[in-house]
């Protein structure tokens, strides 16, 4: 942990937006420095409530979260929003459509919103997400709303990152039968029909509805409610957030069976590109993971005996200093 980290962890303790902005940058650029940062604020983390909110493109999301965070916030508890929005596939940054959707609050210091790319990973997430969500919590926020970048059937990885996930779906649009894909249905532990003032909104909430009961999805003592809402007028949010509210409170082995399985997730996903690192640039020589690729490609080797012959150059440890030696270990065994 260096001293740059440990004196900007401190001004996110404090609530300092300047600081908090600058941990999740950092955060955001991945390498030493970010890992720097989550080890300063590890340790005063876990106490902000997660809230996922994911579903297809047009859906409403994002108007449904401004409303989620106005009456959260007439409540009392403090929100903080990582809305990751796509990524130009010219700058790799994002287009920062939600942070201009959410300007209502731009005057409320118990409101923070950050826009993050999602750099054209899928899943709906960007992989920096779940530190900048570690950041919120060590800053404080109560509530940290994620919303997905919106691209359907894709966004499961949300339910690994949140406490309590959302899916949003609305009438019309053959977006009611994307409702019913068993990914989703799997995921979701609260169904929002948006845009509820739309012809077929009775239609799609009933066939929700049909499929909960023909199928038995998430735990056994939470039957995932399907509620209405029209997110631009406000109705139907304050049953939104009772519902978020009614989950939470159920708690439970659940709850902490949820938290370790993402805690978990984020272990194997930190070791996974560790490990890959250290193969390609540690543990082979210069090219020789190339080499591989291409007998894979050219057909000499398939892709199971390849990654069988990385691992065994991995675990035996280091790489010979010998230059020559790169194509004899590749075609070794």
């Amino acid at each position: 942990m260096t001293a740059d980290a440990r004196e900007l962890a401190a001004g996110v303790f404090g609530g300092d937006r300047r600081a908090v902005a600058r941990a999740i940058s950092r955060v955001e650029a991945e390498g030493p420095a970010a890992a720097s940062m989550v080890r300063a604020i590890h340790a005063r983390t876990g106490r902000g409530y997660l809230v996922g909110v994911t579903g297809a493109p047009g859906v409403g999301k994002s108007t449904l979260v401004d409303r989620l965070t106005a009456v959260l916030r007439a409540r009392g508890p403090t929100v903080g929003i990582l809305a990751v929005d796509p990524s130009s596939p010219f700058s790799g940054g994002a287009v920062l459509g939600d942070r201009v959707r959410m300007q209502a609050h731009a005057g409320d210091d118990g409101v923070f919103v950050r826009s993050m790319a999602s750099r054209g990973r899928l899943g709906g997430l960007s992989r920096a997400t779940a530190d900048a969500a570690l950041v919120l919590d060590a800053a404080g926020f109560d509530v940290i709303v994620i919303e997905t970048v919106g691209v359907g059937q894709a966004e499961i990885e949300i339910s690994r990152a949140a406490d309590v996930t959302l899916v949003v779906t609305m009438p019309g649009g053959g977006d009611g039968v994307q409702a019913l894909k068993a990914g989703v249905m799997e995921i979701a532990d609260v169904f929002v029909v948006n845009k509820a003032d739309h012809a077929g909104a009775d239609r799609a909430a009933a066939e929700i509805e049909a499929v909960l009961r023909l199928n038995e999805y998430g735990p056994a003592d939470w039957r995932p409610p399907v509620l209405r809402t029209r997110a631009t007028e406000g109705q139907g949010i304050e049953e939104v957030v009772e519902a978020v509210g009614r989950f939470r409170v159920r708690g439970g082995d659940g709850a902490e069976a949820r938290r370790r399985a993402r805690v978990r997730a984020r272990v194997r996903e930190l070791v996974s590109r560790r490990f890959l690192e250290h193969a390609e640039h540690g543990a082979l020589e210069p090219g020789e993971f190339d080499g591989f690729v291409d007998r894979v490609a050219d057909t000499v080797l398939d892709p199971y005996t390849a990654a069988e012959r990385i691992l065994e150059l991995v675990v035996r440890g280091a790489p010979s200093a010998d230059p020559r030696r790169p194509r004899a270990r590749l075609e070794a065994g």
